[in-house]
């Protein structure tokens, strides 16, 4: 017996592949089978059945029994999950160990001082471009507020403030332990009031009314330092993967556009109700 199609496809989502996914399922229907019993019960070729049986015990989903002829045992489902669980923990701290030595390294120094020289040659306007979809985006955003050293402007929507509590909180908490002043311009409501809460632990927030009143784009827009900005492109309703934004690096379009209106709508916004934000420090 093999499980139906929608479990298979949620064992794929936790990373078996086609024949993993069958062998697996018909091996827990008999607890303790051979690679040829289970070929056959799967149609996966004998073959491949010793190959894929070996990659589920190295995943921690099947124990193989030194017999003759040779028997696999299935682990069960919960014990199977936490077993890949920790195999992925280890693969990520290891990871995570080797980024981290690199970042210390002599390397990146010298990578650093690379992109350094290749900045004096570039043009302010040839350092702009678009970014499609989400991640790439919030990526984008999130190592601008790493490099800011004075100010972070950010000008977003109802939506844009819950995201901006739930994928930057560390960064812009960062920044403001820096020292860099952070504010926030987004309508703030009953609905959002604990996302203002949060977000005022280290940024100034502002309820923005009468948007159209001052002509400014339907969307977000972050400035840092004045000199770096990401505009988005489309509304809150579009899909995660057809989201779009401008990013650019020229003071001239930040420093003269886009800060200067954030600066006109934050002298017109209200204080929203509740504690004193975050006093910038000294």
């Amino acid at each position: 017996m093999v499980a139906s199609q929608d479990t298979l496809d949620a064992l794929e989502d936790i990373g078996l592949n086609m024949y993993e996914r069958k062998i697996y399922s018909a091996l827990l229907g008999r607890g303790v089978s051979t690679a040829g019993e289970l070929s056959e019960m799967t149609n996966v070729p004998r073959s491949r059945a010793y190959d894929v049986l070996e990659s589920l015990a190295e995943k921690g989903f099947a124990v193989i029994k030194s017999s003759k002829p040779m028997e696999y045992v299935a682990i069960p489902p919960n014990q199977a999950i936490e077993n890949i669980k920790k195999q992925h923990r280890q693969e990520l701290e290891e990871k995570l160990g080797k980024l981290d030595g690199f970042k210390d390294s002599e390397a990146v120094e010298e990578l650093e001082e690379l992109y350094d020289q290749g900045l004096d040659l570039v043009e302010p306007a040839e350092m702009s471009g678009s970014l499609k979809g989400k991640h790439q985006i919030d990526q984008h955003v999130g190592t601008m507020f790493q490099e800011a050293d004075d100010s972070i402007k950010i000008l977003t929507s109802e939506e844009g403030l819950k995201d901006l509590r739930d994928n930057h909180y560390n960064l812009l908490k960062e920044a403001r332990e820096n020292g860099v002043n952070v504010k926030v311009l987004a309508p703030v409501t009953e609905e959002n009031a604990d996302v203002v809460e949060d977000l005022r632990e280290f940024a100034e927030v502002r309820h923005l009314q009468d948007k159209d009143e001052f002509d400014i784009p339907n969307g977000r827009f972050a400035v840092v330092d004045d000199d770096a900005l990401t505009m988005s492109m489309t509304h809150d309703e579009v899909h995660n993967t057809q989201e779009t934004a401008f990013w650019s690096k020229s003071d001239h379009m930040a420093e003269e556009t886009l800060s200067p209106m954030f600066d006109v709508l934050w002298h017109h916004s209200e204080e929203p109700e509740g504690p004193e934000g975050p006093k910038r420090p000294e």
